[in-house]
């Protein structure tokens, strides 16, 4: 089913919201202040979007009725011109109607973790992470990285980004799962081509985490150690950093950002709690696929190929969506693979 965009709804969702930011109190609370903010801007530019597209098509409508009889080819050769801005803003609109998902609105945690194969499969991942930095560069996008750690020779053994932007969860979560880059490999004297795997996670950022989602102190290691950097100025010289270890689950979270050894398990505990409900969420989801059938259970399997010997082809495994323009892919551009995910899920 397809989404329905409701204006007077976004219109009431503004008008609460700028009540809240009239309210001297809110500036006391600087990390409520950012989210309203962002939110608030998101609201105006779907609201300017959906405002320019009804006056430039309502215009080439008037315009035809006008000149029904008798239009001169560059008016129609300008109408038509049109069309192909319309039609993909129109596209880009649409999906926005369909991210409702509980989380959609909520800011995202994305991990990178390579798969087997050393060297090759670490420097595929940090070619995912700069392909993904680059997607939230043009898109207008906040973000910063939680940690990231060096590979022993090229690339990244992980790397976690705090993405802070209105609908981050409801867009990337459409990269969770398997991704496969199959190459001439530069690690390979031979010069053969070689398959490598990297793992991608989004999390949502939960703000209130129901009560329920409970973290016992037995079930949780907590070391600290000093925080790595690039060197320089980089290199934080106290032992800040945070690995928090959640027992019963496996879940490692390290954190390292921040200078103080107290914000990071701050940090580390609440991407934890984040993590925890999302279990519980995608539990019950798959306890009702079960019971209806479905075989859309498999979270975090291949999701999409990357090939870029013998020929040049990305493409989603679960949408069939495909592009030849693996490098333009590889410099962010990925939208049109997010949206084909986001409208495939409400078919």
């Amino acid at each position: 089913m397809g989404g329905h965009f409701d204006v007077s709804g976004k219109e009431s969702r503004l008008d609460e919201l700028n009540k809240k930011l009239s309210d001297p109190s809110i500036y006391n609370n600087i990390e409520e202040l950012t989210n309203i903010n962002m939110e608030v801007s998101s609201i105006n530019n779907i609201l300017d979007e959906y405002k320019k597209l009804d006056r430039d098509i309502n215009g080439n409508l008037e315009i035809l009725e006008l000149y029904k009889e008798d239009i001169e080819e560059e008016l129609l050769d300008d109408i038509n011109n049109s069309y192909s801005s319309i039609e993909s803003n129109l596209s880009s609109l649409e999906v926005s109607t369909l991210l409702d998902g509980e989380f959609d609105k909520d800011n995202c945690y994305l991990e990178i973790h390579p798969g087997a194969g050393g060297t090759e499969a670490m420097d595929w991942a940090s070619m995912l992470l700069r392909m993904y930095q680059m997607y939230l560069d043009k898109n207008g996008y906040k973000y910063e990285i939680v940690d990231k750690q060096a590979g022993d020779e090229a690339g990244i053994k992980s790397v976690m980004i705090h993405i802070i932007h209105t609908y981050a969860y409801g867009y990337l979560k459409s990269e969770t799962g398997v991704h496969r880059l199959v190459r001439i490999s530069p690690f390979n004297a031979a010069g053969k081509r070689q398959t490598s795997f990297a793992a991608v996670s989004v999390t949502p950022e939960i703000e209130d985490v129901p009560k329920d989602i409970e973290v016992k102190d037995e079930d949780i290691r907590i070391d600290i150690t000093r925080a790595s950097g690039n060197g320089g100025q980089g290199v934080n010289t106290t032992d800040s950093a945070v690995r928090l270890s959640h027992i019963p689950t496996g879940i490692v979270i390290y954190a390292q950002q921040e200078r103080s050894q107290i914000r990071n398990k701050e940090i580390a505990m609440k991407i934890l709690k984040s993590k925890l409900y999302q279990l519980e969420v995608e539990k019950r989801h798959n306890e009702i696929n079960s019971l209806k059938g479905s075989d859309d259970i498999n979270f975090g399997s291949q999701i999409r190929n990357y090939v870029l010997e013998p020929y040049k082809l990305v493409k989603d495994v679960r949408t069939g969506y495909e592009t030849s323009q693996a490098d333009k892919v590889l410099d962010g551009d990925i939208q049109g693979f997010i949206e084909s995910y986001i409208r495939m899920k409400r078919d």
